[in-house]
């Protein structure tokens, strides 16, 4: 029961409460929704990934280990997603924006303090979530947008070049190269890094809120549940499996199996409003899976305790 009062109060309802305010915005003063994407792909995004990557500890054993799970994580749900879009027979930006919604989740802001929550600030387990946060963060700014594009058809080269504008693709061996050699960062360059990252979480939220409020919900019930499903229930088993596969255990093992269970990313609605793949739909998956996944999540801490 404490931890489902923690997640409720903690990361639920503070979400909740953003979201509704960007909602309100939209209705009262009509808010660019294309503007507010744009800050969170090139100003915000890249700011907090920065400061996550060049405060963190990690070593090079664990950054491999972590990685490795990863990989077979991501090709195991991509796998499982393909299955689910032929048997339903989903077209054109439909089968991306599925996809989309199961394989990238939020890694940031709500695994981040849940890491911390459950293994009470373990510097171990914090570096593990910021490993799962990087590739997370790099993922839909690379392949994410390439699978959006392709769909509508686009040129490689016009794919590539908007790959390639991004800055958090930089921003990651930048941030790892400054933290391997030392390098410190001046205090008037630092100081508008944290004012920025700061403001991530806030912005995000907000801009999903808004399009939220811009949206006529037509709720296609059985997609967006279908994607809740898939993420939040089978996502945490399959991570589950992989551990017990690759002989992972003890508190690694719980680590990566809870970094598993969280819902859909907010990078999944910014995709999707940027270049206009199914934006409703997945508004609908990014809201309805964080409020899902209180019980969820709470489920899944539950049985980590039979991980040893």
């Amino acid at each position: 029961m404490n931890y489902f009062s923690y997640i409720l109060l903690n990361n639920v309802i503070p979400l909740t409460i953003m979201i509704a305010l960007g909602a309100t915005l939209y209705r009262a003063f009509k808010l660019d929704i294309k503007t507010l994407s744009k800050l969170n792909f090139y100003l915000f995004s890249p700011a907090i990934v920065f400061k996550m990557l060049y405060e963190s500890s990690i070593s090079l054993a664990i950054l491999l280990q972590t990685l490795l799970f990863f990989f077979i994580y991501f090709a195991a749900m991509y796998l499982l997603v393909e299955i689910v879009v032929r048997v339903r027979g989903y077209r054109g930006g439909m089968v991306t924006a599925m996809r989309n919604s199961v394989i990238f989740y939020n890694s940031a802001n709500y695994a981040i303090p849940l890491n911390q929550l459950v293994f009470v600030g373990d510097a171990f387990t914090l570096s593990i979530q910021i490993i799962i946060m990087m590739m997370q963060s790099l993922l839909p700014n690379t392949y994410g947008i390439y699978s959006v594009n392709a769909s509508k058809k686009a040129e490689l080269k016009t794919m590539l070049k908007t790959i390639l504008t991004l800055p958090v693709i930089y921003i990651i061996p930048i941030a790892f190269l400054m933290r391997g050699l030392h390098i410190p960062v001046p205090g008037p360059v630092y100081a508008p890094i944290n004012y920025v990252s700061n403001a991530f979480i806030a912005t995000a939220l907000i801009t999903l809120g808004v399009q939220l409020g811009s949206m006529k919900w037509r709720l296609n019930l059985s997609d967006v549940m279908l994607s809740n499903v898939l993420r939040l229930l089978i996502g945490p088993a399959v991570g589950f499996g992989i551990v017990l596969l690759m002989g992972i255990h003890g508190i690694m093992a719980q680590a990566l199996v809870l970094s598993c269970s969280v819902p859909t990313s907010l990078s999944s609605v910014l995709i999707a409003v940027e270049y206009d793949n199914e934006p409703e739909f997945s508004s609908q998956v990014v809201f309805s899976s964080t409020i899902f996944s209180i019980f969820t999540v709470t489920l899944v801490i539950y049985l980590m305790k039979f991980i040893t």
